[in-house]
C-alpha cells in the first residue's frame, strides 16, 4: 500500500518546491534526496516531472511507494528505512518502467583538501577533480561532474539523459572557492552534456561548455562529451625512460609542424583521423629524419579557420580526428619510432563563442571585466585574469594534464608577447600600466613562471618553448635565474632577417649582407629554434618556393642554398609541412598538402635534401652540440658581401671533427674560393645542395679539398673550393687525413 503523503505542504516546503521547480534552487541536496528526521527515519523526496508513480527498491526487496505531493507537481515523498542505498522505479505516462539510482543519494565526492587547494590556485592536477570524471562513487559506477561558477545561484547538468532540463540535475554548491558538484549514476562514456548557469543576476547563462571536459561534438555542435580518460595502456616505456636525452640542449632537434587537417585528406576530403596519423603521419616524418612533430592546437576550438589557436575546449583534443584515447595511439606511435611530440598550446587569449569561458557565470570570471585588460583588438578574443588564482590553476594545471596524460614531450606556447606586455597591440589610453605604472603584465609573467616550474618538475625531459617576438630577456633562463623558464625561444628576428634577404634578387644582395649575419650576434642569448613555420605560408605570404628571386630553376637552388644555410646554422630546426618539399602553392587548412607536387624530381629533390639534411644534423655532433653554445660556432668569412659567400665553423666536442659550411648567393660559380680552414689535410663534402640528386647542376668537390697548412683568415690552413652558384657546401675534416 502507498504512504498516504498527500498533507498539505508547509510554507518553508512549498517554496523549496517551486524554487527547484521554476530551477532556481541554490540547494538542491537540502531538499531532494534522504532526509533524516527527528525519529531517525529518512524522508525520500524524489522530483521527476514527466512520471505518474515512484517507487523506492530498498534492499532486502522492499519496496516502498512515495506519493505525489499535493500542490507540487512532479514531486514525490514518503518515509524510507535507509537512505544509504537504494534505487528508483519510475513509471510514466506512457506506460514505460525506468529504474535509475537517484542522484541525490550520494555523499560529496570533492574534499576539502581539493577545495582549499582550488581557492589558493594550486591544485596539480585539477583535471581529477573538475569536469566530467568516470568514477564509481559509493559503489556505483557513474559520472561526476564538477565546476567552478563561483558568482552562480545554481548550476545544472543538463544533456540527453534529462531531455536537457535543468531543473532535473541541480548541482550541490560547496562551500569555498565556488564549485558546484553532482555525481550522476548510470551515465556513460559518449554522452554529451553541458551546464545551465543561473547567473549572479538570475538570469539563465547560454548553456555553456564544459571549461575542463575532455571531449567536445563534432561542429556545429558544441557540447561537450563525457569521455573515460584512464587505463591506457602505453607501450612508450623505452622512449620515456631516454627523452631527457632526446630533448636536451645539446640533442639534434628538427621539428616538423603539423596541421592535422590538411597535412592529408581522406575518402572525400575529411581529415586524417588520428590513428591514421599513427601510420601514416609518423612513418613520413620518421623517413624524413626529423626528431620531433609538433602539432598545431588540437585542443577544441569551433572554427576550423582559426586553425585552432581560438580554443574552446582546453582539456579536449579535438573530435575532428578521433577521441582522445586515440589521440594517445598517435603519441604512443611517434615515441616508439623514436619521434617526440610537441603540441601548440594557447594560453594568451580565448574566443567569446556563447558556449565558451565568457561569463561565464554571468560575470567575467575566466577574462577581465574592463576591456582594456581582458578583449584582443587583434583577435576578437577574451584575455585570461591571469592574476586570479583559480584562473592561473586552470591554466598551470592544463599545461601538466597534456604532459601527463597524453604523454607529450613539450608544449609551444602561443603569442607570448601578447601576454607579456599590457599595451600589445593598443594605442595610448587602451591599455591599463601595472601596478608600477608599466607595461608588464606581471601576473601573465608570473603564470608562465609557475607553469614552466611546475612542468619540468613534475616532468622530466619535457621541453616549452616560446613563441615570442620582442627583445624580453631571459625568455629561456631558468626560474631560479630571474629567466620566464622556457627550454628554447622561436628566433623570430633570424626568421624575418634571413628570408628578407633571400627574397631580393642576388644582385642587391651585396648591400643587404648583413641580414644573414646579424643573427649571430644574439644567437646565444636564449636557446633558439630557428623556425620556418605555419605563419610564413599564409595570408598572401606565399610559399617558400614562391619567395624565391629568378626563374624556376633559380628558385628552387635559391631554397635549397637556404635550407643548408638554416640546417647549418647554431639553433633548432623547425619547418611546417609542406615546405620540405617546396610546395609552390600557399598553404590552405580546408584542403591538403600538394603531394601531387611530388611528381616533378626538382620537389622531390627538395625532399631528398631536407632528409639528407635532417641525416647529416644528427649524424654530426658538431652540427646539433654547440646549438646553443656561442663556442661551438666561429665566423671564417662574415664581409665578403661582394660575393654574397659566407663561410663558418661549428664544433662539437672535443673529438668531434670540426664542420665548416660555404654558402654562395649568388647565381655565379666560384671554381676555386680561397678558404680559411681550421685544420689542414682532407675535407670532405658532407653536402651539396647544387647535388644532381636534389635537382642541381651536380656541380661538387667530389674528390674532397686538401687543406695546406697556410695560415689564412685567421685559420691554421687554407684551401680552394669549388662553389657552384646559389649553393650551400658542408665540408667536414676526415680525421684519418
Amino acid at each position: 500500500m502507498p504512504i498516504d503523503n498527500t498533507r498539505d505542504v508547509r510554507h518553508a516546503e512549498a517554496d523549496a518546491y517551486k524554487e527547484i521547480a521554476e530551477g532556481t534552487c541554490a540547494d538542491p541536496f537540502a531538499i531532494l534526496g534522504p532526509q533524516k528526521t527527528i525519529n531517525d527515519t529518512c524522508r525520500l523526496t524524489v522530483f521527476q516531472p514527466d512520471a505518474t508513480e515512484i517507487t523506492v527498491l530498498e534492499r532486502k526487496g522492499r519496496e516502498t511507494q512515495l506519493a505525489p505531493v499535493k500542490d507540487a507537481n512532479g514531486f514525490f515523498s514518503g518515509t524510507i528505512s535507509d537512505g544509504a542505498d537504494y534505487r528508483l522505479r519510475a513509471v510514466f505516462r506512457n506506460g514505460q518502467h525506468w529504474e535509475f539510482d537517484d542522484p541525490y543519494r550520494f555523499d560529496p565526492v570533492i574534499g576539502e583538501l581539493d577545495q582549499h587547494l582550488i581557492g589558493e590556485g594550486t591544485h596539480g592536477r585539477l583535471w581529477e577533480v573538475l569536469g566530467a570524471n568516470c568514477i564509481t562513487h559509493q559503489d556505483v559506477n557513474g559520472v561526476h561532474f564538477a565546476v567552478w561558477a563561483p558568482n552562480a545561484q545554481r548550476v545544472s547538468v543538463v544533456g540527453g539523459f534529462n531531455n536537457w532540463d535543468g531543473r532535473r540535475h541541480p548541482m550541490r554548491r560547496l562551500a569555498g572557492p565556488g564549485i558546484w558538484e553532482i555525481f550522476l549514476p548510470g551515465i556513460e562514456e559518449g554522452e554529451a552534456y553541458k551546464f545551465e548557469i543561473l547567473g549572479a543576476d538570475g538570469r539563465l547563462q547560454p548553456l555553456k561548455a564544459d571549461p575542463v571536459g575532455f571531449g567536445s561534438e563534432h561542429a556545429p555542435k558544441n557540447a561537450s562529451v563525457v569521455r573515460d580518460i584512464r587505463g591506457y595502456g602505453w607501450r612508450d616505456d623505452a622512449w620515456m625512460a631516454e627523452r631527457q636525452q632526446k630533448n636536451a640542449r645539446t640533442a639534434p632537434i628538427s621539428i616538423y609542424e603539423v596541421h592535422l587537417g590538411s597535412w592529408r585528406r581522406k575518402n572525400g576530403g575529411r581529415p586524417i583521423s588520428y590513428r591514421e596519423a599513427a601510420e601514416e603521419l609518423v612513418s613520413y616524418v620518421a623517413d624524413m629524419g626529423f626528431t620531433h612533430i609538433e602539432l598545431m592546437p588540437v585542443s577544441e576550438y569551433p572554427f576550423d579557420g582559426s586553425w585552432g589557436y581560438q580554443p574552446v575546449g582546453l582539456y579536449a583534443p579535438t573530435v575532428r580526428h578521433g577521441p582522445p584515447h586515440e589521440f594517445r595511439d598517435l603519441i604512443d606511435a611517434a615515441h616508439r619510432k623514436g619521434l617526440g611530440v610537441i603540441l601548440d598550446w594557447v594560453p594568451g587569449h580565448f574566443p567569446t563563442d556563447p558556449h565558451g569561458l565568457g561569463k561565464f557565470d554571468g560575470t567575467a570570471l575566466y577574462e577581465h571585466a574592463d576591456p582594456r585588460e581582458g578583449f584582443h583588438q587583434d583577435w576578437n578574443t577574451l584575455i585570461y585574469n591571469y592574476g586570479r588564482p583559480e584562473v592561473k590553476n586552470f591554466l598551470v594545471a592544463n599545461a601538466r594534464y597534456w604532459l601527463e596524460e597524453y604523454h607529450l614531450d613539450g608544449l609551444r606556447v602561443d603569442a607570448v608577447a601578447s601576454m607579456l606586455y599590457r599595451d600589445y597591440s593598443r594605442k595610448d589610453g587602451e591599455w591599463i600600466p601595472n601596478k608600477d605604472g608599466g607595461r608588464e603584465n606581471y601576473e601573465a609573467i608570473a603564470m608562465l613562471r609557475e607553469m614552466n616550474s611546475a612542468t619540468y618538475s613534475d616532468n622530466p625531459g619535457i621541453m616549452t618553448v616560446a613563441e615570442e617576438s620582442t627583445a624580453y630577456p631571459g625568455v629561456s633562463r631558468p626560474v631560479s635565474d630571474g629567466g620566464l623558464g622556457f627550454g628554447y625561444k622561436w628566433n623570430m628576428g633570424w626568421m624575418n632577417d634571413t628570408l628578407e634577404y633571400m627574397k631580393k634578387h642576388p644582385i642587391h644582395r651585396r648591400h643587404h649582407h648583413h641580414q644573414m649575419t646579424f643573427g649571430i650576434t644574439y644567437a646565444f642569448s636564449e636557446n633558439f629554434v630557428l623556425p620556418i613555420s605555419h605563419d610564413e605560408v599564409v595570408h598572401g605570404k606565399g610559399a617558400m618556393l614562391g619567395k624565391m628571386p629568378g626563374d624556376d630553376d633559380a628558385r628552387f637552388a635559391n631554397l635549397r642554398a637556404y635550407y643548408g644555410f638554416m640546417w647549418s646554422q647554431p639553433g633548432k630546426k623547425l619547418l611546417f609541412m609542406g615546405q620540405d618539399f617546396a610546395q609552390a602553392s600557399e598553404w590552405n587548412h580546408a584542403g591538403e598538402l600538394d603531394w601531387a607536387a611530388l611528381k616533378d624530381a626538382r620537389h622531390l629533390g627538395v625532399q631528398s635534401l631536407v632528409r639528407d639534411l635532417n641525416k647529416l644534423y644528427r649524424e654530426t655532433p658538431a652540427l646539433h652540440v654547440g646549438d646553443s653554445d656561442p663556442n661551438g660556432f666561429q665566423w671564417i668569412e662574415a664581409d665578403d658581401a661582394d660575393r654574397s659567400v659566407y663561410t663558418w665553423i661549428r664544433r662539437g666536442g672535443p673529438d668531434d671533427p670540426n664542420v665548416v659550411t660555404v654558402c654562395n648567393f649568388t647565381p655565379v660559380e666560384r671554381s676555386a674560393y680561397r678558404l680559411g680552414l681550421p685544420v689542414a689535410g682532407r675535407w670532405r663534402e658532407a653536402l651539396n645542395t647544387d647535388a644532381k640528386a636534389y635537382g642541381g647542376g651536380g656541380r661538387s668537390n667530389a674528390k674532397g679539398v686538401l687543406a695546406r697548412a697556410e695560415p689564412y683568415q685567421g685559420q691554421a690552413a687554407q684551401a680552394e673550393v669549388y662553389l657552384p652558384p646559389l649553393s650551400t657546401v658542408v665540408l667536414i675534416h676526415d680525421s684519418k687525413s
